[in-house]
């Protein structure tokens, strides 16, 4: 008996270490659910659409023009208002884009005229903003912004040839951009370079095929759609996954050709207006990396097919999907396999963490998308441990208290933190209704920023570690340590595409999970050279900006951004 207790003395602290570091330990270490903290009162614009630029680390948000008021009117001296509608004399003197410091919730005023609403966008290889689509005049529209300190939008509302409302647009192998779908757009194009026009869009039967109507008699129909902001991920062999409604096909843009088809994903809908969530599961890349690398698309939440219906026309709010569906996609004879989630979750926000694991977020448990088309607020954010076994993958976390519904958004920063604005289920700004517009933003603190695993975080020496890399080549990156040496086999290196998050979409959302080469421990007095191999192509990680993050026992450091070309 005296030599069982002497053993489990000996094994206790290396259980503790398990649970506290480990990345398959509980949620966190020691239980540890998050934490929400207010970071400002006022946003100025309600966060319908969001994204953090590289190079300025700050979040672009901005919403739709056609309210012609927000909570921050534009600076006269800098930006004199614009005439809307010269008839009757109306002008716009508020802003509908800004830019939101990450450090000290400061606001910077940028000048947008063309209609915003329900638009996409993504990230140019220098780390600018690209911006399609929207309602009306902006509908057919191409925006630039670039990252310095005094630039503002460009806009060019001939660009595309077919208007893209509710569209998505996606990043290709070669850092330019393809814009799929749209309301009443069966079709996709290439966005053009700067100050040129499409003449034609190419048809894609696959989008008029996945809309839904519901047949009324007499020959009328009720129009549900539930294929706008179809899921668009880009493959590692470069054709993309297309996911609209509830089918799913790889498709190569370039020869306007069906790869392969996949089998539908059964128990509802998951694209707008039933507007479930989708990710690309993080890519594992190795040092020497086989010919075809495995990938997986995750799909979770949405609605019934007809849920819309009895929204509009019956104020009969449906509940929400609980299941996810998850698919190999290189995987000959792929299925969907399906998980359960511990709630139903319509309009909520996937947010990839730095470890790998996905966040769920934002939300409601009834209803669809659209204004006040839902009920009760889904509070509580949901880790998805994305190695666990089936059927342990779900955790929940601490619950926030402000409800983030329709036109709400999540940005994955580069602390770790995940940035959480938005929710306006209002024609308008509005703030005596029962979901006022909101203009409050949050920071939410993942388990592992639990303060008891401070000392696990790797802090990156920026200055002599590469920030510019490229393809197939290998690279360092410098870490100051508390630890006198780390293990190679602790450590995990991760690269992040950042998100443009709308109507529960993350557009171009990519984490890369690199092979680590060596450790060469102590090159400086307490830090250490993590030798990494740079992703092997395009078509895994297509160029432009990514945040950088060394994980250690589970735990990430501050990243850095780092350019890949």
């Amino acid at each position: 008996m005296a030599s069982m207790f002497f053993k489990v003395l000996c094994i206790l602290p290396l259980l503790l270490v398990s649970a506290v570091g480990a990345p398959g330990g509980r949620v966190g270490g020691l239980g540890y659910k998050g934490k929400w903290e207010l970071v400002s009162q006022n946003s100025g614009v309600s966060a319908m659409h969001a994204m953090l630029l590289p190079k300025i680390n700050k979040v672009l948000m901005y919403d739709a023009t056609i309210w012609r008021i927000s909570k921050f009117p534009l600076p006269p001296q800098k930006m004199p208002c614009h005439m809307v509608d010269p008839v009757n004399k109306i002008q716009d003197c508020w802003c509908h884009s800004v830019l939101f410091d990450i450090e000290n919730s400061q606001l910077q005023a940028l000048k947008i005229e063309t209609d915003t609403w329900c638009s996409s966008g993504g990230l140019t290889v220098d780390g600018n903003l690209v911006s399609t689509g929207g309602y009306r005049g902006g509908a057919n529209t191409a925006r630039y912004l670039s990252t310095c300190k005094n630039c503002d939008w460009k806009e060019y509302p001939t660009a595309l040839a077919e208007p893209r409302w509710y569209a998505t647009q996606v990043t290709l192998p070669d850092g330019g951009f393809v814009v799929v779908g749209g309301r009443d757009a069966f079709s996709y194009e290439y966005i053009p370079r700067e100050g040129l026009s499409n003449k034609k869009a190419i048809f894609l039967p696959f989008l008029r095929d996945t809309s839904d109507n519901l047949p009324l008699g007499n020959n009328q129909f009720f129009r549900i759609e539930n294929n706008l902001y179809p899921f668009v991920h880009l493959a590692p062999d470069g054709n993309l996954f297309i996911f609209a409604n509830n089918r799913s096909m790889l498709f190569n843009p370039a020869a306007n050709k069906v790869v392969r088809e996949y089998p539908a994903l059964s128990g509802g809908s998951r694209n707008y207006p039933s507007s479930g969530m989708s990710v690309l599961l993080p890519i594992k890349l190795y040092v020497d990396n086989p010919k075809v690398i495995p990938a997986d698309v995750l799909v979770c939440g949405g609605a019934q097919w007809d849920a819309y219906y009895f929204a509009e026309t019956r104020k009969q709010f449906l509940p929400a999907l609980r299941d996810c569906g998850r698919l190999s996609l290189m995987k000959p004879n792929a299925v969907w396999k399906k998980e359960v989630m511990p709630s139903g979750r319509v309009m909520g926000d996937m947010t990839i963490l730095p470890t790998g694991d996905v966040l769920m977020i934002n939300g409601a448990k009834t209803g669809t998308s659209a204004w006040g088309y839902a009920e009760e607020p889904n509070f509580v954010p949901v880790l998805y441990k994305t190695k666990a076994k089936r059927g342990n993958r779900f955790h929940e976390l601490a619950a926030g208290t402000i409800p983030r519904m329709y036109h709400s958004s999540s940005v994955l920063l580069p602390d770790g933190k995940v940035l959480i604005a938005g929710s306006n289920t209002n024609n308008g700004y509005l703030y005596d209704v029962k979901y006022p517009t909101e203009l409050r933003v949050e920071k939410f603190s993942p388990p592992y920023l639990n303060p008891k695993l401070a000392k696990l975080r790797q802090e990156i020496v920026v200055d002599t570690s590469n920030k510019v890399i490229n393809y197939g080549k290998r690279f360092r990156v410098n870490v100051r340590s508390k630890e006198l040496g780390l293990n190679k086999s602790d450590l995990k290196v991760t690269m992040f595409a950042p998100a443009f998050t709308t109507h529960g979409i993350s557009m171009n959302q990519r984490l890369l999970m690199l092979g680590t080469v060596e450790v060469i421990n102590n090159v400086w007095p307490g830090t250490h050279s993590i030798i990494v191999a740079a992703p092997p192509s395009g078509q895994v990680a297509p160029p432009g900006y990514y945040l950088l993050y060394v994980v250690y026992k589970g735990v990430p450091g501050v990243a850095m951004w780092v350019q890949i070309k």
